[in-house]
Formats: C-alpha cells, sequence, structure tokens
C-alpha cells in the first residue's frame, strides 16, 4: 500500500514463523539479545500491528527508563523536559515545546529516533503526491484512460492493462528527482548515530539516495529498487526493467515471459516483511519524529500510537493529522507549516546547519561526478 492507498487496509496478513525468525535474526543486534528469536507464533506480531502490548514488544523497554547522565557531565533541562525523566521534582505532566525536544536531543538523553515519513517530504524534490486537488497525481491521470484513478495501482488492473502503469513509471523515472534538506537531515541523524529505524511510506528511493543505508529503512509501501514476474517469481534488480520503460515496452521475465512488476505495494498486496521491524523498533524507540504525512493510510498511520505514551512525539507538518488532532498526548509537539521550513529550524536550533550544509554539497558534488562519468 502506497501513499495512494485506501485508508482501509486489509492485505496485511501474519507472516510464516519461518519468514518471522528471518526478520528477527537481522535485528539481533540492534536489540543486543544475541541470535536467539522468539517462540515462533505469528498471532502476537498481528495483534501488535493494531495496538496490543506483546511479549516481545517488552525488549528494550528498560532502556527508555535507563539513567541519562551515565558519567556524563550533569545535564540542565528545562522544567517541561526534565519531566520526562521525573528529574524536575513536578509529576505533572508539562506540555513540551520545540526547544524542549532539542534539548533532549542534544544531551543525548534521544538516541533511539524513529522517524516516519510521506510525500510531504519528497513534494519539495519535484515529485508530486498523489491526493492533492489539482497538483495530485490523481488528479491527472485521465490521460491513461483508467475506469478510475485508484486502477493504475490494483493488480487485477495491472494485470489486464499493465502500460498505464509503466507509463506513470516512466513519468515519474525520468524527472531524475534528487533528495532535499529533509533527507539529508534524516542521514545526519543516521550519521550521528540517532536512528533507530526510518519508516517511509515514499515509493521514490530518495531515503536511498540520501545515503540512509537498507537497514536502517523500512520502504512500508515498497520501491522501485526491485521487481519481481508476476507469473513465476523471480526477482532482478529494479535497474533492469528501466531500459523497456524508457522505450514504452512492457518488462518481461527472461525465463517465463510473464510481466515484471516493480516491488510497489498495490492494492490487496501484503506488506513486505521488514514492516514488522515495527513490533521491535517503536517500544525502543524514545523519540517519534513524524514528517509530511496525513497519517491516513493503514496499517502504517497506526504506528503513531506505537511508541510508549512518555515517548516524545515531534509532528513537523503542513496540518494537524491523525492522533495529534483527535488524541494528543502531553509529550507531543507540534510544528506546522511547510516542512523544509520546518525541518530547517530544528536544524537550527540544533546547532547543526552548518553539518547540514556541508552535507548536503557533499552528496550533490558526488552526484554530479557520476552524471559526469556516465
Amino acid at each position: 500500500m502506497a501513499r495512494w492507498a485506501r485508508p482501509a487496509l486489509s492485505a496485511f496478513r501474519p507472516w510464516r514463523p519461518a519468514g518471522w525468525r528471518s526478520l528477527f535474526t537481522e535485528v539481533g543486534d540492534v536489540l543486543g539479545e544475541g541470535r536467539q528469536g522468539p517462540s515462533g507464533r505469528t498471532d502476537m506480531v498481528a495483534t501488535s500491528l493494531w495496538g496490543v502490548r506483546t511479549a516481545p514488544c517488552a525488549v528494550g523497554l528498560a532502556v527508555l527508563n535507563s539513567s541519562i547522565t551515565g558519567g556524563r557531565r550533569p545535564i540542565s533541562f528545562s522544567a517541561s523536559a526534565s519531566s520526562i525523566f521525573g528529574s524536575g521534582g513536578n509529576s505533572k505532566k508539562e506540555k513540551l515545546f520545540l526547544q524542549d525536544i532539542v534539548e533532549l536531543i542534544q544531551a543525548r538523553a534521544c538516541q533511539r529516533v524513529v522517524v516516519m515519513v510521506g510525500a510531504g517530504i519528497s513534494t519539495p524534490s519535484g515529485i508530486p503526491d498523489f491526493r492533492s486537488p489539482g497538483s495530485g497525481l490523481y488528479s491527472n491521470l485521465q490521460q491513461y484512460g483508467l475506469p478510475y484513478p485508484e486502477a493504475i495501482f490494483e493488480l487485477a488492473f495491472f494485470s489486464h492493462n499493465p502500460k498505464p502503469f509503466f507509463t506513470l513509471a516512466k513519468e515519474l523515472y525520468l524527472r531524475s528527482c534528487r533528495p532535499n534538506v529533509i533527507h539529508y537531515f534524516l542521514r545526519l541523524l543516521h550519521d550521528k548515530g540517532l536512528l533507530l529505524r526510518l519508516y517511509t511510506q515514499n515509493i521514490d528511493g530518495l531515503e536511498r539516495v540520501s545515503g540512509i543505508p537498507a537497514s536502517k529503512l523500512v520502504e512500508a509501501h515498497g520501491s522501485f529498487a526491485s521487481a519481481t514476474c508476476t507469473v513465476c517469481q523471480r526477482p532482478s534488480p529494479g535497474k533492469d526493467i528501466w531500459a523497456d520503460v524508457t522505450e514504452d515496452r512492457i518488462p518481461r521475465c527472461p525465463v517465463c515471459t510473464g510481466i515484471v512488476k516493480p516491488d510497489v505495494v498495490f492494492f490487496g498486496e501484503a506488506l513486505p516483511q521488514r514492516f514488522l521491524l515495527h513490533v521491535l523498533d517503536f517500544p525502543m524507540a524514545d523519540l517519534l519524529l513524524i514528517l509530511g504525512t496525513s497519517l491516513e493510510v493503514e496499517p502504517f498511520a497506526s504506528l503513531s500510537e506505537a511508541v510508549q505514551s512518555s515517548v516524545p512525539r515531534l509532528l513537523i507538518n503542513r496540518d494537524l493529522v491523525g492522533p495529534f488532532a483527535w488524541r494528543p498526548r502531553s509529550r507531543d509537539v507540534v510544528q506546522l507549516g511547510d516542512v523544509v521550513h520546518g525541518v530547517e529550524r530544528l536544524a537550527e536550533l540544533l546547532g547543526w546547519t552548518q553539518e547540514l550544509q556541508d552535507l548536503i554539497q557533499q552528496e550533490t558534488e558526488k552526484v554530479q561526478t557520476a552524471d559526469r562519468v556516465l
């Protein structure tokens, strides 16, 4: 289910025990619990998606309550920031502000940051979202002769007529869009050792292009980075299909001649197995950062409530959305308006502006060099 997905999702289903064990092995080092997996039951994974606390979710919770000094020099927090850790002499849950989040990050009191992002972080790179009236992709799909806009991402329609999807894919591909300041801010979070995981609804792959390693990414709605034959299920790198797509040919499997579809999640398809990392990541998080999303698409949207109630949540967004609007928490901080400006403001308060500018220049030069070589 990608950025265009319907709010209701019935496609998510429990994974086989073997798949779960493989996933747990992948994150064993993150948890520091060796290579032992859970009992193998998958029902607890499915129920945890909807907010039910289960045994694996308890792993690492002690980290959230660990001392924030730990041999470092004493830290002076604002009264509201101190109240998070009960060190302010006031048990009242006071409202937090952006400066409080900044203090917590600077003091290394937030070292496991989980990030959720949507289409709003890619529109500054020139990639249209799907729902904005007039400018969104859904408003401009008439040229593809669809019975209704969503059909372009439905398996039944794709199997009957894949050309509209590949025509749209070609249009997006040829835009040659580059990461923007938001992507590089998230890359800086990673470089500083603060990023536990980045959950993205976007399929454009700009998080990868910005230099965030795949191990830190959960592309909840898939991406164009890989592709799979719809008949024999033969996998292939996504780049293998673009020669055909750019020449307006339907990519075909070299083995069975079936249509090769990018691993973008269509309506009715299961989410990628890596999405199950949320079972481990969100209970461990000590800060949740949400950027550029409507929080309308399930099950992605429900993750915004998966962190502990004591964990600060920072929303930088155009609008007030999801639980920030209808069930806010005392630790919520909201920065409304242009997302780029909001992220730049956060970087400024953190004292990261120069580092961010240097990183953008460095990565831009890499891209320009690569383009010259090609």
